[in-house]
């Protein structure tokens, strides 16, 4: 007897080979249909939240407000889906084409993945986002989401997969598990006869741990302990406006800037009031020994497990290099491959910078915070990729597709 867990598998398989071939035009109808079924049945969406966030009431103020669905953010929800069906579909694009030697027509064109799994944690907008980014590229979602938030995402999984009955589409393209054990999230990790691949979207600790377990393939997403680079040569008013940005503007976001890297010859100068201004918006600061004597009693004296934590809170560890060279042999030492910044007037060490530091997305006198698949123009991401096969950086509905060689002969055999 198959479990519940399998028998979601294998109703996501058979609905994922009906997407595949279904055209753009019936897809984007069907995102449409769930964007507005999300609106006309908010109140049940927000009903069902409010029972998640009743049960949450004691965990902390930025983890609730991820969690907590409003009319708006449930428009905001509705306006990705209409986004996405806006988007250029990639399914039955074709990369390249040529005849080989023997006068075959090879042909290299993109199909989905199949069925995708995802395991996030309390945020309710990744059921809809992710439903909507699977769905249009001809992939079946299993969403497994933490379970603070399991009412919520199964009323949203509900309203979709009823606006999707109503077209006679195939219900079970999404589909959210009811089960929040761990157990449940382990099997799921292992349905490789059924997933294609897995995403796990939140801290580093929830992706580590899927990436531990899983015998499913897994893409990494999301952790960020992102750093930012002042050189000696940097704009002081520039770094302080984009330092400020980066870690201030929403610190709990994976793009969110966690360590600043100051070269020393200008520290002593660009620190006291930068410092100032990180305090009044309410940042922590820890730091190296050069940075405590800089700025005095006021600095938390940084430890060796600051420079690999990702604090996703108003935290910032600083450090005092002697050269760029330093700074990107600390930064390729401790990042975590997401997003880094290095602000500077000198020609020469940005290209050295966007050259030696290994990381998703490299920038020159701008803000991590731009590392977002809507930023990039591509309307939206299903996450962040911070490793290098497949897929690096904001994953959008390209990154949600596999290829195919298309071969075509007349006869053809090897000799």
């Amino acid at each position: 007897m198959i479990s519940e867990l399998e028998q979601i598998g294998q109703q996501a398989k058979q609905a994922a080979f009906v997407l595949g071939q279904l055209a753009t035009t019936v897809k984007n109808q069907a995102l449409l249909a769930m964007a507005q079924a999300l609106r006309t049945n908010q109140a049940a969406i927000l009903a069902a939240n409010q029972q998640d966030l009743q049960l949450a009431d004691k965990l902390p103020a930025k983890f609730i407000d991820r969690l907590r669905l409003t009319s708006e953010r449930i428009n905001q929800m509705a306006q990705g889906m209409e986004q996405v069906a806006n988007l250029p579909d990639p399914i039955g694009v074709v990369e390249r084409g040529w005849v080989n030697h023997a006068g075959l027509q090879i042909v290299q064109q993109h199909v989905p993945l199949g069925v995708i799994g995802i395991i996030y944690e309390a945020r309710p907008n990744v059921t809809a986002d992710a439903a909507a980014l699977c769905f249009k590229s001809g992939n079946a979602v299993i969403l497994r989401g933490g379970k603070e938030a399991l009412k919520t995402n199964l009323q949203v999984g509900a309203v979709m997969q009823q606006a999707l009955s109503k077209l006679n589409l195939p219900a079970n393209a999404i589909q959210v598990i009811s089960d929040p054990a761990h157990e449940t999230a382990n099997q799921l990790m292992q349905l490789t006869d059924y997933v294609d691949v897995l995403i796990p979207r939140g801290s580093s600790r929830l992706i580590q741990a899927v990436v531990q377990h899983a015998t499913v393939p897994v893409i990494e997403t999301g952790a960020g302990n992102c750093h930012v680079y002042v050189d000696q040569s940097a704009d002081f008013a520039m770094a302080e406006k984009i330092i400020l940005n980066a870690k201030c503007q929403r610190p709990s976001v994976c793009n969110a800037m966690e360590k600043l890297l100051v070269h020393e010859k200008i520290a002593a100068d660009f620190l006291p009031e930068l410092a100032t201004k990180l305090t009044t918006a309410g940042v922590e600061i820890r730091g190296d020994q050069a940075v405590q004597q800089i700025l005095g009693a006021a600095v938390v004296p940084a430890t060796m497990a600051d420079w690999k934590t990702e604090y996703n809170d108003l935290i910032l560890a600083v450090k005092v290099v002697p050269s760029m060279e330093t700074a990107i042999e600390h930064i390729n030492q401790y990042g975590t491959k997401h997003s880094e910044t290095i602000i500077t007037q000198n020609y020469e060490n940005s290209e050295r910078f966007l050259s030696l530091v290994d990381a998703a997305a490299v920038y020159v006198n701008a803000s991590s915070r731009f590392t977002d698949g809507f930023e990039y123009g591509f309307g939206a991401e299903i996450g962040i990729s911070t490793q290098k096969l497949h897929a690096r950086g904001p994953m959008g509905l390209p990154e949600l597709t596999t290829t195919k060689y298309l071969v075509r002969g007349n006869g053809q055999i090897r000799k």
